[in-house]
């Protein structure tokens, strides 16, 4: 079969295509035929290491310990381990899968639920590492309520597209910030109130927040702090390297013993959130969107524009796919 592998860190220009060995999955494992598999913030990092944790993370010091990427991944079951209970060959599925950029992929039965059967497979394999960081960022670590006030910094991106949207399915009044052209999309997505950060700094313009989403943090924990009311909770999902180092060093002395909250969250593999957010598409209140499709040839091409951080929502590269869109 062919996968995208990469055997040290660095630039895009260091994945190529190659043929591999087409794996056997285990006897707690299905192989699943890949129709599509998306692109996120976390393959940027595990090329380039650039955050440095990631050598100390499972990565390897020198060099990728893993030479496979990807971790989204939508598709079809073709076979399956004999202590498999939930499925069977045929089923078309989504999930959190190492190495999802190739044409096959063995996974834990654990990690995958049956996909949203009102979805594509490339709209399927855009939502499950963004989609369960919006989630638990906002149902776990910031608690929501129907009737909040919830602002979603970075709105127009994988994680933040997704955030309006699941903040808007439990009731809360969600304000998105984001860049001008990306303003029509964000109220298209259901937010009741927009802000172009260009023009305005939610953290000055003295309007208080029950919970601030940060799915791009460029703001320092301070300024996050100020926009939030008494009890108001920040979560930080994503940003440049300094902000998360800021977060996981500062964010806990930063909070207040039953005052404002500072807190990050990271994606957990969950099925029942898979489950979940299956459930939201499926009572169309969530839906993925998509920048860009590029086929597996072409999956340095898709790295490279999201790393250059022109990305708007989800990249995705798609088996079936071949030219980008």
């Amino acid at each position: 079969m062919n996968a995208i592998v990469y055997t040290k860190y660095g630039s895009p220009d260091v994945i190529h295509l190659e043929e591999v060995e087409k794996p056997t999955p285990k006897d707690d494992e299905v192989l699943i035929k890949i129709h599509a598999a998306s692109v996120n913030a976390y393959d940027w990092h595990f090329l380039t290491a650039d955050i440095f944790l990631i050598r100390f993370m499972g990565g390897g010091l020198l060099k990728p310990k893993d030479t496979r990427l990807g971790a989204d991944v939508a598709g079809r079951i073709e076979t399956v381990g004999k202590n498999v209970k939930q499925f069977q060959p045929g089923d078309e599925v989504f999930g959190m899968v190492k190495g999802s950029f190739a044409e096959y992929a063995c996974a834990p039965e654990s990690s995958l639920a049956l996909k949203p059967v009102n979805t594509s497979f490339d709209e399927a394999a855009a939502i499950p590492m963004a989609a369960i960081t919006a989630l638990q960022g906002l149902r776990d670590e910031g608690k929501i309520q129907a009737g909040q006030k919830v602002l979603i910094n970075g709105a127009s991106g994988g994680v933040g597209t997704f955030a309006v949207q699941i903040a808007k399915s439990f009731g809360a009044e969600v304000t998105a910030v984001c860049s001008a052209r990306n303003l029509e999309q964000a109220r298209a997505i259901g937010a009741d109130h927009v802000i172009d950060y260009t023009k305005e700094d939610f953290t000055k313009n003295g309007q208080k927040y029950d919970l601030v989403f940060a799915a791009n943090g460029y703001h320092p924990l301070s300024a996050y702090k100020r926009a939030l009311t008494p009890k108001g909770i920040y979560i930080m999902a994503g940003g440049s390297m300094a902000q998360i180092f800021q977060s996981m060093l500062m964010g806990s002395m930063m909070s207040e013993t039953g005052g404002r909250k500072m807190a990050g969250v990271s994606a957990k593999r969950n099925q029942n959130d898979l489950v979940f957010i299956k459930e939201l598409f499926e009572a169309g209140k969530v839906k993925s969107i998509i920048d860009r499709r590029y086929p597996l040839s072409e999956a340095a091409e898709a790295l490279r524009y999201l790393g250059e951080g022109h990305a708007r929502s989800k990249v995705v590269i798609s088996m079936e796919s071949n030219n980008k869109t």
